[in-house]
């Protein structure tokens, strides 16, 4: 009886604390929280497609491989330039399509053209507007990729505003990355490579593209169907409150914005190594040459979704208890010790001897540090999603004004300047060891030169970035209780009357 007496005042405990966050947040419901990281899945798929892209600027234009990592370094560069722009029109929007459908819009239309055409008749111009057809169609590409990633990440701040809510995004978000990077993966390795012998035919990059195109259609469609009833002005900020924005604000926001200096520090660096590690020509370096089973990588991540969804769900219930920056910092310690041993494991170990048919030592130890490894990875990378968030809200707190927009592409500018040298870096790393007009692949025979290289591009370039990360989260204040002081601050605000005067008719575009 007194078992019974408990559960059902536990109930009622657990009903009234869902009011009162209710009452205090502006909470998605389930299915928006379910449907709205899906369209992640579009802008993932893109990202992906484009990860092949060296191959067939090299192999297929024949651009060569130095020339064309310089091309796609030199195209996210410009486009860095110009994304505190976008980021100050998205804010400036307040139609009756809101912010975030809009940009989404623009960004599927961008990316799906400029993809379509540039796999489709890159190679078929006449060889002396090859380079320029490629940097142009390039360069559209990442504008809309930036209208993507901005769009995205205001609908990640306006959809909840509840501290305990955003990390569950965060983990959705991954968890959701996680099927599609397996996904990808598998069709990637061992479907397309197994159909068309390689990178060399153009049909690879022709079946990609399509597959993407649909994929992103239907999962930007589903992001837009989940944010639409959020996707207005009394969600922004403080509301009518919110002090509208101009261009001349844009360096205090960065100047005055600690938690966003140290966030893009921290972030930043954990993807430019990220996205080194995880290149395809590292990934075919890794597998198909130190290991000498390509095919192996599909499966891998097959076998490694469900320990990572569990490891995330574990690592975002830690991080919904404890606060993101604590969940951060655990997760990145655990990154640093798992890829260690892993690195220790390829060297010292024979990595011939992984095989999925061969039990032994060297597979049990490589597949549990290097899903253990993956899975610890995949919560600092969605904990992220949650940390952005919660710099927003701290700038809204500062200075009075909601700027999701502008601080995203900040972000996003500097994370592009420096993500960006991500195929410059490999492209010359490799040209360093010889790889100068094609880009080593699962033919490739192994040599001492090309093991040491993949260690340093798929473990050693993310144990510097991890060590980065750490050392700028010393300095960055939002930890779980600083939160819900500013969000309880913000929620004040926008329930006042602002002197009898609401500033929602200040709207203009105010360049």
């Amino acid at each position: 009886m007194e078992k019974k007496e408990a559960r059902k005042f536990a109930k009622e405990q657990k009903v009234l604390r869902k009011a009162e966050r209710e009452s205090k947040y502006h909470r998605a419901t389930k299915w928006q929280m379910g449907l709205y990281p899906i369209s992640g899945f579009a802008h993932n798929a893109f990202m992906f497609l484009m990860g092949i892209v060296s191959y067939y600027a090299a192999g297929i234009v024949g651009l060569g491989t130095v020339i064309a990592s310089l091309i796609i370094t030199g195209s996210r560069i410009l486009d860095g330039i110009t994304d505190p722009l976008i980021g100050l029109i998205i804010d400036k929007t307040r139609g009756k399509y809101g912010k975030v459908r809009p940009a989404i819009l623009v960004a599927y239309v961008l990316m799906s053209s400029s993809t379509l055409l540039l796999f489709f008749t890159n190679h078929l111009v006449p060889d002396g507007f090859k380079m320029i057809y490629f940097i142009i169609l390039y360069a559209i590409f990442i504008f809309g990729y930036t209208f993507s990633q901005v769009g995205l990440q205001i609908g990640n701040n306006i959809i909840t505003n509840d501290p305990e809510q955003r990390p569950v995004f965060g983990m959705l978000t991954m968890i959701y990355t996680m099927i599609f990077y397996t996904i990808a993966t598998i069709y990637l390795s061992m479907y397309l490579t197994g159909k068309y012998g390689g990178f060399s035919q153009i049909g690879l990059f022709q079946e990609m593209t399509i597959f993407t195109v649909i994929l992103a259609g239907v999962a930007y469609g589903l992001g837009i169907l989940a944010i639409a009833s959020k996707d207005r002005i009394e969600n922004f900020g403080a509301g009518k409150n919110t002090i509208p924005l101009k261009l001349k604000d844009l360096w205090p926001i960065l100047k005055g914005n600690r938690p966003l200096q140290m966030y893009i520090v921290a972030a930043t660096t954990d993807k430019l190594s990220m996205q080194i590690a995880g290149n395809q020509i590292v990934n075919v370096m890794l597998f198909g040459i130190v290991i000498g089973n390509y095919a192996m990588m599909g499966v891998i991540q097959g076998i490694g979704m469900i320990p990572n969804i569990l490891v995330l769900i574990f690592g975002m219930r830690y991080a919904m208890k404890f606060g993101s920056k604590k969940g951060y910092v655990g997760a990145t310690w655990a990154c640093l010790i798992s890829f260690g041993l892993l690195f220790l494991l390829l060297w010292l170990g024979d990595p011939t001897q992984i095989r999925l048919d061969n039990m032994g030592f060297m597979t049990i130890a490589f597949l549990l540090l290097y899903l253990v490894g993956g899975a610890v990875r995949y919560v600092a990378s969605g904990l992220s999603m949650p940390m952005l968030m919660d710099v927003i809200d701290y700038n809204t707190y500062q200075t009075e004004r909601y700027a999701p927009g502008v601080i995203s592409s900040v972000y996003s500018f500097i994370d592009k300047a420096v993500s960006s040298l991500q195929q410059t870096f490999v492209g010359l790393m490799l040209a360093f060891i010889g790889f100068k007009t094609a880009f080593p692949d699962v033919n490739t025979s192994y040599s001492e030169s090309i093991f040491w290289m993949t260690m340093f591009m798929s473990i050693g370039v993310m144990m510097f970035a991890w060590i980065a990360s750490l050392i700028a989260m010393k300095y960055y204040e939002l930890d779980k209780n600083r939160m819900a002081e500013i969000t309880e601050e913000i929620e004040t605000r926008r329930n006042a009357v602002p002197n009898g005067k609401s500033n929602d008719d200040t709207i203009s575009v105010n360049l």
